[in-house]
Formats: C-alpha cells, sequence, structure tokens
C-alpha cells in the first residue's frame, strides 16, 4: 500500500488535504489554492488509437477525432486529463518479453534483431511508447491544446493503483494546456525489478486525487459500452445502459496480445472511482459526438459505470 503522504509532497504546502479511504486505501485529494475549471479525466484506449495486429501502427483518423472532441471539451470550460493506452506499441513486444511479470532471470527468450534481453525490450518498449505519445500529442497540437507530457517511468515506481509517484505535477492546468500520460514500464521495488503500470490505474489515482475531478471518461474502441453477449453477436439492446460489479458482462480481451487487464479492468476501476461520487462513463471512441458528449456529461449511448445499484 502507498503511503498517504505521497513521495515528494512537501512541495504541495497546504494543498494536500482531504483523506479518502477506499478498502483499507488512503487517497489524498489534492486542494487548489486558486479557483479551477471543473475537470475531467479521459483515457484514450490503447486498441482504440492503434491498430492492435501490427506491431507500432497508430490509428491516425480516431486520434483526429478524439483530440477534436476533447478541444471542444475545453472550448467549452472544462479542463481535461489525458490518459492513453499502448495498444501495439507496448502490449506486443512486452508480451513476447513478459514484461509484465518482471525480471525473469531463469527465463529463455529467443533473440531478436531488436532484443536480446528483457532490458533491452523495456528500453524499447519505452521508447515506442514515446513514439505513440508523439502522435497523440501531435494530434491534441493541430486542434490548438499544448500537451504536457509525463512519461510515468521518469516520475512514477511500482505497479497496481498503489504504485508510487507525485500527482503534484498535474495539479495545475492552464487553459489551453493539457496534461497528458500513458501506460508505461516503470521501475518496481524488489526482485521483480519492473513492471507494467496500466492507464486504467493511473486514471483511478488522477480522478481521486486530483482537484475539482467530476467525471471519468473511458474511451473504448469496436464496442458501445459493456455487452451482456460477446460483441460478435451483441445487437442494440445487449448494451448495459449502467453497469455494477453485480453485473455479468461479456467481453473481448486478447490475451494473447494484451499484458494489462482489458475491459474488465476498465469496469473494475471504473467501479472504485464511482464509489468516491465521481461519474464514470465507457461509449465508444469511435463516435466523436459520444465521447464529447460524455466529456460534457451529457446523456448520450454507452455503459454508466457505478459502484452498486
Amino acid at each position: 500500500m502507498y503511503d498517504a503522504q505521497p513521495r515528494g509532497s512537501s512541495i504541495l504546502g497546504e494543498n494536500v488535504m482531504n483523506f479518502e479511504k477506499y478498502e483499507g486505501q488512503t487517497h489524498v485529494r489534492l486542494n487548489s489554492a486558486s479557483v479551477m475549471r471543473e475537470r475531467v479525466v479521459i483515457k484514450w484506449g490503447g486498441g482504440l488509437i492503434t491498430d492492435k495486429s501490427k506491431l507500432c501502427t497508430p490509428n491516425l483518423s480516431a486520434l483526429q477525432k478524439l483530440a477534436e472532441a476533447v478541444s471542444s471539451c475545453c472550448k467549452q470550460g472544462f479542463d481535461v486529463l489525458l490518459v492513453h493506452g499502448a495498444g501495439s506499441y507496448g502490449h506486443l513486444r512486452a508480451k513476447r518479453w513478459k514484461l509484465q511479470q518482471g525480471y525473469l532471470p531463469e527465463h529463455t527468450f529467443s533473440p531478436s534483431e531488436e532484443c536480446s534481453t528483457q532490458y533491452d525490450a523495456l528500453e524499447l518498449v519505452r521508447k515506442e511508447m514515446l513514439e505513440l505519445n508523439q502522435h497523440v500529442c501531435d494530434s491534441l497540437r493541430q486542434v490548438g491544446l499544448e500537451p504536457q507530457i509525463h512519461p510515468p517511468h521518469i516520475w512514477a515506481k511500482n505497479t497496481g493503483v498503489d504504485f508510487h509517484g507525485d500527482l503534484g505535477r498535474f495539479e495545475h492546468q492552464e487553459p489551453g494546456k493539457i496534461h497528458v500520460t500513458f501506460g508505461d514500464v516503470v521501475d518496481v521495488d524488489g526482485d521483480a525489478k519492473f513492471g507494467i503500470l496500466s492507464g486504467d490505474d493511473l486514471v483511478v489515482r488522477l480522478a481521486l486525487e486530483l482537484p475539482d475531478v467530476r467525471r471519468l471518461v473511458f474511451a473504448i474502441g469496436g464496442v458501445d459500452g459493456l455487452l451482456r453477449v460477446p460483441p460478435e453477436i451483441a445487437v442494440e439492446s445487449d448494451l448495459i445502459e449502467v453497469w455494477s460489479p453485480d453485473i455479468q458482462f461479456e467481453g473481448t480481451h486478447h490475451s494473447d496480445i494484451d499484458v494489462t487487464g482489458g475491459i474488465g479492468l476498465k469496469a473494475a476501476r471504473g467501479a472504485y472511482v464511482a464509489e468516491k461520487g465521481i461519474h464514470v462513463f465507457m461509449v465508444n471512441g469511435d463516435v466523436q459526438e459520444r465521447v464529447l458528449g460524455a466529456l460534457l456529461g451529457k446523456s448520450v449511448r454507452g455503459t454508466e459505470v457505478v459502484h452498486k445499484q
């Protein structure tokens, strides 16, 4: 469990207050001394912004639509914090080299032209994530936003919701600027040495600990939200419009390439956040109007995630 006082939080001075507990964990809500605009945290799924079947292939049209939705939201008086997934820029290589399992000195890996060790793979995945982040930031700049980039391997340590890191870097946000971070390979204490910090865990901490956050939006690819049946046979009526953890759903988790928890982790983390009174939505990221509507808190087709009904 991480400490109630985050590392490096001394720079925040009197802004650190409002201790909130959830199932034994303590979250520290950072209060700004100045008046801030209402904030929204959004996660762009890796499968939405890349072609997960092809190594390091961005979906530029999806990025453009998502960036336009975020820009429209900002122009209507909201601040947006963006977290994006890895998709084909992280999962494929991380899966091959088992980076999600940490350092495996006894395991025999087949070397490739790019990598001969797990540490080679680690550095390459970090480099590739920065390349994907560049595509993300380019899309934001094209709509007039100035991204402030926070690669987790620089400021975060350990994995899961309990990761260590000073979230004060995300606290202040000027109009026209947008904080951007992403799932990444980070250093880990102990024998594991490294691991994968999922963007779905990052959004939990950002939503719960930063001031003025009202909504968390998951923009996902290929589906309208959580479904009662597998996506390939679903019809419109199979959408679960309001979901809580006691309701079963069917989703596609590509375990052959995905090194995090897929749609199941998003649902679980969404319920985790919703328990604190923050509105959580899952929407089809391919439909720009729904993404914007969810950011603004409007009623759109998708799934609202709640703690319980």
